[in-house]
């Protein structure tokens, strides 16, 4: 099976239907389906069934060349998920006062397993390389916000994660463990994530968490500025007072404070 189906089964009728919905991703947003037959590891009849099926429904829609692309009715129902476009509603006047205050590279994310995506991105004037988009994935401990959630995540998730072999994209990329938990504590110390060139060598994100009603934190909100310029003093305050301020709108209550 191809590695874009993202290795979901395709032997229930819900496996071959998640497969065709899989075989779409950043790198390959139209397909032909052909080429959804074979990412999805299905047959060509199969696939086309399924393909006319998720198409009457909404779920893709082909375009006058006879490429399938992933429909509007999809993001319809996204739009329900809280930590996708309802976060991104709550979160978006702090994410631009965040940008007008620094004029940079503003993200919001939430953690997927041990990775993170991206929900929000504001595009700076900063030439700096920032490798992100809606919808994006990385490690954890790659980037500023994936510091963030994991530092705030349970005892078990993180001892699991550094436990397990750490990605290297950079001479930078923190790749033992015992300097991932170090990071982390001061993550927590702090309140503030710092990831400095670890996916190009250009870039330093500075992060920090988002807490829902109940306190959890539930995504991470950062600035990404070229690693030449940055003053992580400066830009810190302003990024836990975004961070804050979604918080507050989402529920949370400081401690002491009567709802």
């Amino acid at each position: 099976m191809d590695q874009g189906a993202l290795g979901v089964t395709a032997r229930s009728a819900p496996g071959r239907l998640l497969a065709v919905l899989a075989a779409f991703d950043h790198t390959h947003p139209a397909l032909s389906l052909t080429d959804i037959s074979r990412r999805a590891g299905l047959t060509l009849t199969t696939a086309h069934r399924l393909v006319s099926a998720l198409t009457e429904w909404g779920a893709l829609e082909r375009d006058p060349s006879g490429a399938y692309h992933v429909g509007l009715r999809l993001w319809e129902v996204a739009a329900l998920a809280p930590r996708g476009l309802a976060l991104r509603q709550v979160a978006l006047p702090f994410l631009e006062d965040l940008y007008e205050a620094t004029h940079e590279n503003v993200q919001l994310a939430v953690r997927d397993g041990s990775e993170v995506v991206y929900t929000e991105w504001l595009s700076g004037r900063s030439a700096v390389g920032v490798h992100i988009r809606v919808g994006a994935r990385w490690p954890l401990h790659v980037t500023g916000v994936g510091l963030a959630l994991l530092a705030h995540g349970d005892i078990g998730l993180q001892e699991a994660y550094c436990s397990a072999p750490l990605a290297s994209y950079t001479a930078h990329t923190i790749t033992d463990a015992v300097r991932l938990r170090r990071v982390l504590a001061e993550v927590r110390r702090c309140g503030v994530a710092v990831s400095s060139r670890q996916v190009t060598e250009d870039a330093l994100s500075v992060a920090a968490p988002v807490r829902g009603p109940g306190g959890a934190v539930t995504a991470a909100v950062s600035v990404v500025v070229p690693y030449a310029d940055a003053q992580v003093p400066v830009l810190a305050p302003a990024v836990r007072l975004a961070a804050r301020g979604i918080s507050r709108a989402l529920g949370w209550q400081p401690e002491g404070r009567p709802g």
